[in-house]
């Protein structure tokens, strides 16, 4: 897919990429998850080094931690043999692997390495990695065949506001999130969605409504579970929008409400991505004790009171 003038555009305004190494992953960690039926699992997630992906989204960070050209065969299985060696105690019930990119793209997971990938991931009673709706396909079925545990594959969904949606510079429609989702679904593939909170072009009164109604959009296409993601700057492109006016950061409140009304929709596991959450509260008394609401509105989609803050009128 050759370079259009928008992606020359953003990337040209790009801070410089991190050092990586394209045999090391860059870290991983082991996080409990709610799924659709309130069971509780371990998932073991990796954060694997590779090829940038091949769409360069207004709303991305993700490529600061890749590679420039191909990932190089071979690397990946380095790289997730190398943390499956630290582990000790029970293997995770989920593995999930997040290379930055879609997995499904074969300048970014090799074809060679896939049975590799897929025997090192056979101790694990399911499997997740990451695509774009437009690279899921053949290929995502025969890595679902190859693997001994239920394949999930994330999708990034992001928004459904139909002017926001076009600016985002990600080659994605409503009617192919669909057909990907139809696709995994009839083919008992688990489903995984991301939505955006604060999404560019989005009126800032609107923000939280359109988050829902994304949420509500990918739980009637079959959606296991949608994670909640702020935008966050720090991508130069989201900064130059700020600036014209087109995107105002998010903030806690909003992600706390976001979530609460999420919360309502049956049928899918919503929880809001808690990475990095801090900075979108400036209030050092209140900002704690409403995190930690947010991870147990993430364990257990019980109910409870928003926190009140008499610093900073939080509610």
């Amino acid at each position: 897919m050759s370079a259009s003038a928008t992606d020359r555009r953003i990337r040209s305004i790009r801070p410089p990429k991190l050092r990586v190494d394209p045999y090391k992953a860059h870290g991983s960690l082991i996080e409990e998850e709610r799924r659709p039926d309130g069971k509780i699992e371990r998932a073991l997630t990796v954060f694997l080094a590779g090829a940038e992906c091949r769409f360069t989204c207004t709303f991305c960070d993700l490529w600061r931690g890749t590679i420039d050209g191909p990932t190089p065969p071979g690397a990946l299985i380095k790289q997730l043999d190398g943390v499956l060696r630290t582990l000790v105690g029970p293997v995770t019930d989920r593995l999930k692997l997040y290379n930055a990119s879609n997995f499904f793209d074969q300048r970014a997971v090799p074809p060679e390495d896939v049975a590799g990938i897929a025997a090192l991931a056979a101790p694990f009673a399911a499997v997740t990695v990451e695509s774009h709706a437009n690279t899921i396909g053949p290929k995502t079925l025969a890595f679902s065949r190859q693997i001994h545990g239920r394949l999930e594959v994330a999708v990034g969904l992001e928004t459904i506001h139909p002017v926001a949606a076009a600016q985002l510079n990600k080659r994605l429609d409503l009617a192919q999130f669909d057909r990907a989702a139809r696709f995994l679904i009839e083919n008992s593939i688990d489903l995984r969605v991301f939505v955006l909170l604060g999404v560019p072009y989005v009126p800032v009164e609107e923000s939280v409504a359109w988050t829902v109604r994304a949420v509500e959009y990918a739980a009637e296409r079959g959606a296991s579970l949608v994670s909640i993601i702020p935008v966050r700057g720090g991508n130069g492109e989201i900064e130059r929008l700020q600036a014209l006016g087109h995107f105002v950061p998010p903030t806690l409140s909003q992600l706390e409400e976001a979530l609460d009304l999420s919360l309502l929709v049956r049928g899918t596991a919503v929880t809001a991505d808690l990475w990095d959450v801090e900075p979108l509260s400036s209030c050092e008394q209140c900002t704690g004790d409403r995190i930690e609401r947010l991870r147990r509105l993430n364990a257990t989609p019980r109910a409870e009171p928003r926190i009140v803050c008499n610093t900073c009128g939080a509610e």
